[in-house]
């Protein structure tokens, strides 16, 4: 079993779509480690702003098939992929991490280029495994944190039951 960590955002129907997607991963895969959830303002366009927190899972599922849940359980929550990268959504699952796998797996690159370059990946992630390694940089989550630029969205912890 590998641990899996998985962004979770939401801008549209923020706490119907959050609430959902935690009681379907939980449903698919069990006990979750779960960061609190933040606030923050659209990257890349005008838009309201997103809720996103993280998510741990252990699977051993292959990455294809657990991207193929992630997308399932957003469809389920009217998801629309468009050509638009940066769009409002009603649910995003992103995994972020399968283990220490690092490069091209079944298609999709891991870790997630987001995790350095996103407050709102890195910083719940920090939260819930400030010990635990980024696969591909060797430093911890925390210390990554400390050390990256924050301010573009900052983030705002908020209150909210899962």
């Amino acid at each position: 079993m590998a641990r899996c960590w998985i962004s979770i955002g939401s801008n549209q129907e923020r706490e119907r779509c959050i609430r959902g997607a935690v009681q379907a991963l939980r449903e698919r895969f069990g006990a979750l480690l779960l960061s609190s959830v933040y606030e923050s303002e659209a990257v890349g366009f005008e838009g309201a702003p997103f809720l996103n927190l993280v998510a741990g899972i252990d699977s051993d599922a292959p990455v294809a098939q657990l991207i193929a849940t992630l997308h399932a359980i957003e469809d389920t929550f009217g998801r629309v992929r468009g050509p638009n990268r940066f769009a409002p959504r009603t649910l995003d699952l992103d995994l972020l991490t399968y283990g220490d796998l690092v490069g091209r797996i079944d298609g999709y690159t891991l870790p997630r280029d987001e995790i350095l370059q996103a407050a709102f990946v890195l910083g719940p992630l920090a939260e819930v495994a400030a010990q635990e390694n980024h696969p591909a940089v060797g430093r911890p989550y925390g210390e990554l944190w400390r050390a990256g630029e924050r301010s573009i969205p900052p983030l705002r912890p908020i209150a909210f039951e899962l």
